[in-house]
């Protein structure tokens, strides 16, 4: 596993893109198979997906981000919208060969759902993994998103990480996850771009603009989840017009990194699917 900048011209959909991909720092492994690009949640980086990194890069292709603004991307000069977040993975897909599988955890796979809203040449398959049709669908929801940032200011990374990740993980979590998680947390998030993102995620609702999404699709929730929860991720899968379900046992909202090998599992399967579907 090697990390890079991606390079290139920063041009979208609809014009020039206002967040350079040059500027993106990217996880990659594998040299072999088809592409998978892989998008994290609000609240962490690229390292929330190294067990699929190690694993699934036997099998294909497969790039994790550090979003705008996180990790070790640079910061963005201005803010970002979803459209932005979509369109500037758009433009990392095209350098990196063209269409590919998306997995997208929580903001990730809102982001993915755009993606293939925006590009639909460019997504060969969706796997959403503890997601939803973003915090738009519900006031409350939508106020205590934008309330993250300030929340981020007042207590700072470490704190607010600290607050925040116990939450995340279910009671089988394994032993150690839950500081690694908060260490990542920490390392990832940052101002502005965390208020970038979830402003992007607060003014999101896909829910009238599911059944137009023509990828075939994997939704994943961990059966202990209490941030999506297993009914607002089967509600998400029911309303895909081409899409399987799956509840991952013993894992919370951070299913891909508490049960990689189960999920693993199941992203394979799914590859797999969707090759023979190809074929046929």
């Amino acid at each position: 596993m090697t990390g890079a900048h991606t390079t290139g011209t920063a041009t979208g959909a609809t014009g020039t893109l206002p967040y350079d991909p040059a500027d993106l720092h990217v996880e990659e492994a594998g040299d072999a198979g088809p592409r998978v690009l892989c998008l994290h949640g609000i609240g962490s980086s690229s390292v929330s997906f190294a067990a699929q990194l190690a694993e699934l890069g036997a099998h294909a292709r497969v790039f994790a981000w550090d979003a705008p603004g996180y990790g070790r991307s640079a910061d963005p000069g201005r803010p970002l919208t979803l459209d932005d977040y979509a369109d500037t993975a758009a433009a990392l897909l095209r350098e990196r060969g063209g269409p590919a599988h998306v997995v997208g955890a929580s903001w990730g796979g809102v982001i993915a759902l755009r993606l293939a809203l925006r590009h639909p040449g460019l997504v060969l398959s969706l796997v959403l993994a503890d997601s939803s049709p973003g915090s738009g669908t519900d006031p409350h929801k939508a106020r205590a998103m934008r309330a993250r940032a300030d929340e981020l200011a007042e207590s700072g990374p470490r704190a607010f990480a600290a607050r925040r990740a116990p939450r995340l993980l279910g009671q089988d979590a394994p032993a150690g996850l839950a500081e690694r998680v908060v260490s990542a947390m920490a390392a990832a998030v940052r101002l502005p771009g965390y208020r970038y993102a979830a402003e992007s995620m607060a003014a999101t609702d896909h829910s009238d603009r599911l059944a137009s999404v023509t990828a075939p699709a994997l939704v994943l929730v961990g059966e202990h989840d209490r941030v999506t929860g297993v009914a607002g991720a089967q509600a998400l899968a029911g309303a895909l017009p081409r899409c399987a379900f799956v509840v991952v046992r013993g894992a919370g909202h951070l299913a891909h990194q508490e049960q990689p090998a189960r999920v693993n599992a199941w992203i394979l399967s799914h590859l797999d699917i969707c090759s023979v579907r190809d074929r046929g």
